[in-house]
C-alpha cells in the first residue's frame, strides 16, 4: 500500500492576477511517520476541491471560478500522478465542493455564488459526460446582509443510507434535501432542514450508522446536531454548540468539519481563531458534544483539513500562510500537537488522503 495526500489550491486569488499554471499537488506519505514527500503536481484553475471515484483511479475537481467547471482526471497506478481527461462546465460560478455517488456513475458539484447545485454523468473511463441537471436554489434570505444576499450552495453529498442528498445553503440558512433519479439522472426535492438564523451551514458530517448529522455553521461559529432518520429523510435539532472559547471576541469563521474515525471526537476549523475545536462526542442514543479544547493550527486560515486513515495523524490546509503542516492525533484523548513537518504549498485549501 501507498499512501499519498492530494492538495487542491487556489491558483488565483484575484480575477485581475494571471493564475499559477500549477493547481493540485501530490505528495507522497509514510503512514508510520507522517512525513510527506512531493511527488508532482497538476495543472488547474483554481482546483479548490477535490473528491475521487469510488473504484476508478479518477480524481475530481472543481474550478472555482466565475464560469465554473468540474475537471476529471485519470490517477498513474504506481506513482499517483494526475492525467487530465477532461472538464465540463457546471452552469454555475465558484463551484467550492464536489462529490460522487457510492456507485461511481455521477458527479454533484455545489455552485457557490448564486447557490446552485449541479450533476454530471460519469462515463466508461471516468470522464465527465455533459450536464444531466442543475437546480436553483431559493428561500427566505438569511439576517447577514454582507454573506447572505443570496442563496450559497456550499457542499453536497449523500447521507449514509445514500437514500438522501444534502446540500449545505449559507445564504438560506437550510440544507436542502434531495434523492436522486439515477435513470433520468435528475434531482427530486424532497425537503430542508432549518438551522438557526445567520448560522451559514457550510460543510457538515454523519456518524456510519447515519443516525447523527452534524453541521458546521460558518457564519454562526457553531456545528448544530441532529438526530437523522435515514428512512425519511428528517431532521431533528439536538443542540447547537460554539466552536470558540467564551473570552474570544476577533471576527472568526468556521471552515471544515470531519469526524474520528471511532468517532469519539469532532474537529472543526475555525479560520480566525486559527484553530481546530476539540469536541468528545457523548450518549450513544442522544449524541451531545463536549469541549475538550482547541489546538493551534500553526499558521493562518485553516479552510481544510483531514484525519489521516490510520486515525493518528491530522494534515492542515492553512491558506493565508501557505503551509500545510501535520499533527499529531491521540486517539485516546483527542488531543492534537503539531507534529514538527510541514510543507510549503501555495493557497493550499483542500486535503485528501489516498491508497494505491
Amino acid at each position: 500500500m501507498t499512501r499519498f495526500v492530494y492538495i487542491g489550491t487556489y491558483t488565483q486569488s484575484d480575477p485581475s492576477e494571471s493564475h499559477r499554471e500549477e493547481g493540485i499537488f501530490v505528495y507522497w506519505m509514510d503512514p508510520v511517520t507522517g512525513r510527506m514527500v512531493f511527488s508532482s503536481s497538476a495543472p488547474g484553475l483554481n482546483p479548490s476541491f477535490l473528491a475521487f471515484h469510488p473504484r476508478k483511479r479518477v480524481l475530481y475537481a472543481v474550478n472555482e471560478l466565475m464560469e465554473g467547471m468540474v475537471s476529471a482526471y485519470a490517477i498513474h497506478p504506481q506513482t499517483g500522478a494526475l492525467t487530465f481527461l477532461n472538464a465540463k462546465p457546471t452552469q454555475g460560478a465558484h463551484p467550492c465542493y464536489v462529490s460522487i455517488d457510492h456507485r461511481g456513475e455521477w458527479v454533484m458539484c455545489a455552485n457557490y455564488t448564486g447557490g446552485s447545485i449541479s450533476l454530471h454523468p460519469i462515463l466508461p473511463d471516468g470522464s465527465l459526460g455533459e450536464l444531466s441537471d442543475w437546480v436553483q436554489h431559493q428561500g427566505v434570505l438569511g439576517p447577514n446582509q454582507a454573506r447572505q444576499e443570496s442563496p450559497h450552495a456550499h457542499s453536497i453529498d449523500f447521507d449514509p443510507s445514500r437514500n438522501f442528498l444534502l446540500a449545505a445553503d449559507l445564504g438560506l440558512d437550510k440544507v436542502m434535501l434531495y434523492r436522486l433519479d439515477r435513470k433520468r439522472g435528475r434531482f427530486l426535492y424532497h425537503g430542508e432542514i432549518t438551522l438557526p438564523p445567520g448560522s451559514g451551514p457550510r460543510h457538515f458530517t454523519f456518524t456510519r450508522d447515519g443516525r447523527t448529522l452534524f453541521v458546521a455553521n460558518e457564519l454562526g461559529n457553531t456545528v448544530s446536531v441532529f438526530r437523522w432518520d435515514c428512512e425519511k429523510g428528517f431532521a431533528e435539532l439536538i443542540e447547537t454548540v460554539s466552536t470558540l472559547p467564551s473570552d474570544f471576541s476577533q471576527e472568526n469563521i468556521v471552515a471544515d468539519i470531519h469526524l474520528s474515525q471511532d468517532e469519539s471526537f469532532l474537529y472543526v476549523s475555525n479560520r480566525g481563531h486559527d484553530s481546530l475545536a476539540i469536541f468528545r462526542v457523548l450518549d450513544a442514543e442522544k449524541v451531545t458534544l463536549f469541549p475538550v479544547g482547541y489546538s493551534t493550527v500553526e499558521g493562518s486560515w485553516p479552510r481544510n483539513f483531514g484525519i489521516d486513515p490510520t486515525g493518528r495523524f491530522i494534515v492542515v490546509a492553512n491558506q493565508y500562510s501557505n503551509r500545510v503542516v501535520l499533527f499529531h492525533r491521540y486517539p485516546e484523548t483527542g488531543r492534537v500537537e503539531p507534529a514538527g513537518i510541514s510543507l510549503d504549498v501555495p493557497s493550499p485549501v483542500c486535503i485528501k488522503f489516498y491508497d494505491l
